[in-house]
């Protein structure tokens, strides 16, 4: 990554990346790393990629199994580091994150590398009408403010509204059948994009979902 001056220019790739770091990112407190962990391979290639750094893929110790059952990636970059601090992004977010500045024009790749990051896409029949699917979409954050700012921004630009669940130490922003079928195609426009592959297959044979 060859970020030299003050001057970032928003990209659909660094877009997506912002998604992932606010999500399962972390900003280190040197004032210069950035630290991405996920628990797939796939995903982190991805987030390099999109980012054009070389920087190895190692092993990392969850916090939730205590197990080494997630990997991580970590770079430093002073331009970039001071970048997300402008735009929203802080040390320690967890619990403080609110609105960030993601201008309209690049939301809604933001918007997929959060739902690849931390989101939850499910799919499933019916129980009472065996020939009709349930979909929800749903992002998560342990702040509600933060969600709050993703329905408003989601709201603004598709008119379409969600509700927010208050889950164990989370909470959920969903998004049901009807509102899905106007929000994934916008997520998810086309199979080039860089994205969380699984997930996207997921949703890629849904009927409203672009061929």
């Amino acid at each position: 990554m060859k970020f030299k001056n003050k001057n970032i220019k928003w990209t659909s790739n660094i877009a997506y990346a912002v998604g992932l770091i606010t999500t399962d990112g972390c900003l280190s407190t040197d004032g210069r790393h950035i630290d991405f962990t996920s628990k797939d391979i796939q995903l982190l290639n991805t987030f390099k990629k999109c980012l054009s750094i070389n920087n190895r893929i190692t092993s990392k110790r969850s916090s939730y199994t205590g197990r080494k059952d997630c990997f991580r990636v970590q770079f430093g970059n002073v331009v970039f580091y001071r970048w997300l601090l402008g735009i929203g992004l802080m040390r320690n977010k967890t619990k403080r994150i609110s609105s960030l500045e993601i201008p309209d024009k690049f939301f809604f790749e933001f918007l997929r590398g959060h739902l690849d990051g931390d989101g939850c896409i499910r799919v499933y029949q019916d129980l009472i009408y065996p020939k009709s699917q349930r979909i929800y979409t749903s992002f998560n954050s342990s702040n509600i403010r933060h969600l709050e700012w993703l329905q408003s921004t989601i709201k603004r630009l598709l008119n379409i509204n969600g509700y927010i669940e208050n889950k164990i130490r989370i909470f959920s922003l969903k998004y049901a059948k009807n509102d899905s079928s106007v929000l994934l195609p916008e997520i998810y426009p086309n199979s080039k994009i860089p994205c969380l592959k699984r997930k996207y297959k997921i949703v890629q044979n849904l009927n409203f979902m672009p061929k």
